[in-house]
Order: C-alpha cells, then structure tokens, then sequence
C-alpha cells in the first residue's frame, strides 16, 4: 500500500482497469437490463407469474445501478478524484447501497414467492394477487431504501468523501458508523433467509416427487409439465442468488475486515466483482431457462420486423417510375410505327 498525506495511492494500473471495467459494464448493464425488462413486459405467458413483476423489479434495480452508478464510478477511478460536487457526493451511496439491498430484497421476495408456490400452492392465488404484489413490491423498494435514512440525516453515521480512497462512502460520525451493520445484517441476513427459504424448497421438491407420480395419466401430464417448469423457473432464481452472493462476498469481506483499506487492489477487484453481479443476470435468463429465452427472441422478431430489409429498402416510387416509363416506351413505339 502507498499512502502520501493520508491520501491511499492506488496503483494506476488498477485504476485504469477499475475505469474500463465499470465502462464496459455500463453498456452492457443498461443494454442487457432494459431489453430483459421490454421483453419480460411484452411475454403474455410470463406476465402470468407473479415471478415476473419481482424479476422486472430486479432488472429495475441492475439498470438504475449501471445507468447511474457505474458511470460516476468510471470517472471517479479515471481521475482519481471525486469531481460532481457535494450534494451528487451525499446521493451517490444511498443510489448505491440501496440499489444493491434492493436487488438483494427482489431476490428475498422471489424466494419466498418461490417458497409459497411449491410448499402452499393452495394459498399462492389469494397471497399473490396484484394488489398484494404491488405492495410487497413498494415494502421493497421502501426497505432499500430506509437502511440509508439514518447517515443521510446524520443521526448515525454520515454520508460524503473519504479523502484517502477518494469515494463518497458512509462515513463515521462522532467515532460510530452503521457499515458494518448494513452489511452484515443488511446483506447477511437477507442472504440467510434465501438460503434457508431455498433448502426447504429443495427438501419439499425431494419428498413430493413420489406423490405427484402416483396421478392419473392426464393430469400427471399437466401437473408434471408446470412442476417441471415451476422447478426450473426455481433453479434460475437460486443461480441468480448464487451468482450474486460469489459477486457480493469478497466485498462484504474485504470492507469488513480491511476497513483501513491497507490492501487497495484488493479493494479494486472486490468491487468489480460487485458491479458484474447487475449485469449477469440477463445472459443467465438467456442461458438457462427456455421461456426466457423464448421471450427475448419474440422481442428480437418484433424489432427486426420493423426494420426495413435489404430488398424491401428501394421505395414503392421509384419501382411505379420504373413501370410507367416501360409503358412509355411501349406506346412510343407503337405510335411511331403507325406514322410511318
């Protein structure tokens, strides 16, 4: 580590690739999220689940992060410095940690939703009706959100510039800060309760598979087809949450247990990690489940249709011009054979 004036030097190396990184992920991260959030919204049969609203609040979430966040982050490591002013400098962690607890939340409800739909099918209709999920939504985005209430008013901690890493960051108010507690309980928690929701699934999945074979033919036909495709849309969302806890953990660990920021490139690769787990998902959408799939190509379809081809470009007048000058030639023809 090379500290001057208690300004923490990183090496440029690891600023330039911390810059180009959180460039790269931008584009991709906007790209990625906003075609799955037009493709998720215009999917008739996707629209259906209650899954869906909760994965679109997701994707939500994954966009305003690289749209916003990613950016200022990309200029921040380019110069070194934090360059957008004072009050953008207060902002910029409550966008952050309440863009990352809200995606954490999303996926909080989408296991419990999971949870309730394979364990209390009988309850799922009355338990997820649109009014419900729109409020459970708003509770959401309203938790996210309310864990950086406290720092943003000063009443436990505050929010502006560490100088020494030059990050706009939660910083301690008379010697007590609430960074710790907002990863560990804020993350770890919500991270525990996924786990447990998702081994009682596994577990519900394991002891049912014998009963649901003992149907009548037809109806195990249809019953199997949507447990097949419950259990699938179940093994996205819990590789969705795997892929975002390896993304989140080394960053939980490093600002945890090197709060002095004594290894800075350690710091660097940490929170590239954390940047890449809101651009993932859509290629994990893409990958590993067929309905999803399904849908960004209807939306591929759509798109293209509504491009002009290669042989549609030349327009309808020129091709009429064309005709009517044939037909010129023709009757000149005919007219100068007549005179003679």
């Amino acid at each position: 580590m090379n500290v001057s004036d208690g300004i923490i030097r990183y090496p440029r190396e690891a600023t330039v690739f911390a810059a180009t990184c959180a460039v790269i992920f931008c584009v991709f991260g906007v790209i990625g999220n906003l075609v799955t959030i037009v493709a998720l919204v215009r999917c008739p049969k996707l629209k259906m689940h209650a899954t869906t609203a909760f994965v679109i609040s997701l994707c939500i979430s994954d966009f305003l992060f690289c749209a916003v966040n990613l950016p200022l982050t990309a200029a921040r490591y380019i110069y070194e410095k934090w360059m957008f002013g004072t009050l953008l400098c207060k902002l910029f962690p409550v966008l952050f940690y309440g863009n990352v607890a809200g995606s954490l939340l999303n996926m909080v409800a989408i296991t419990i939703n999971r949870y309730v739909l394979i364990t209390l099918y009988d309850y799922y209709s009355k338990l997820y009706s649109n009014l419900s999920i729109g409020l459970q939504l708003l509770c959401t985005w309203g938790m996210a959100f309310l864990i950086m209430v406290p720092p943003l008013l000063g009443i436990w901690g505050q929010l502006g510039l560490d100088p020494t890493t030059f990050s706009c960051t939660i910083l301690e108010k008379d010697g007590k800060s609430p960074k710790k507690t907002i990863f560990i309980f804020g993350i770890g928690f919500p991270c525990l309760v996924i786990i447990i929701a998702y081994s009682c699934i596994y577990w519900k999945v394991r002891s049912t598979k014998l009963r649901l074979r003992s149907h009548e033919p037809i109806t195990k036909h249809r019953t199997s087809k949507r447990e097949r495709d419950d259990h699938r849309l179940t093994k996205l969302m819990a590789v969705i949450f795997m892929c975002f806890l390896f993304c989140f953990l080394p960053l939980m660990i490093v600002n945890v247990f090197d709060e002095k920021v004594s290894y800075p490139e350690l710091h660097v690769l940490a929170s590239i990690l954390a940047w890449a787990s809101s651009v993932i998902n859509p290629f994990i959408y893409a990958a590993t489940n067929k309905q999803y799939r399904s849908a960004y190509k209807k939306l591929l379809t759509i798109v293209r249709s509504s491009m002009p081809s290669g042989a549609d470009s030349m327009p309808s007048n020129s091709l009429k011009t064309k005709q009517e000058k044939n037909l010129s030639v023709s009757y000149r023809q005919k007219g100068s054979s007549s005179v003679l």
